[in-house]
């Protein structure tokens, strides 16, 4: 398999057993090795008081985009941990898109910068993670 066909299979098993990002309706637009862009449409269960999306669930959107960038190669991987600006409110209806890219990857670790934007391009949120890989142990088995 090459190195595409390897990221696609990834987000395939992952999403199969994603059910957090399946009942937020996540869609996984793209994947490559260091690379992922994940999609949400705002609903009106995912907003707060003030009638703007909660900040916990636009941080979940661009840690799922987190979770299959570091995973493409096939290599289970975990986040040790994130930070998340909220720039811009997401509003009802906002077709929101998380595009992760791989920034460094040395040894165990990564690092991944996530750009959430809206329906409009507008930055809506900045997320950067920090990634662990647990050894040899992989996604799937070929």
């Amino acid at each position: 398999m090459d190195a595409q066909a390897v990221a696609e299979k990834v987000r395939d098993v992952m999403l199969a057993d994603d059910a957090a990002s399946r009942m937020l309706g996540m869609q996984i637009a793209a994947v490559a090795p260091g690379r992922a862009v994940a999609t949400m449409t705002v609903r009106a269960d995912m907003l707060n008081g003030f009638a703007i999306c909660h900040g916990g669930l636009i941080a979940t959107l661009a840690d799922s985009a987190f979770a299959f960038a570091c995973n493409a190669r096939n290599a289970l991987t975990v986040a040790s941990g994130f930070g998340i600006d909220i720039l811009k409110p997401a509003k009802l209806g906002d077709v929101l898109t998380a595009t992760a890219e791989e920034t460094s990857l040395a040894g165990r670790t990564g690092l991944y910068d996530i750009a959430v934007r809206n329906q409009h391009g507008e930055l809506i949120a900045v997320f950067r993670g920090r990634s662990y890989r647990l050894g040899d142990r992989k996604v799937f088995e070929a």
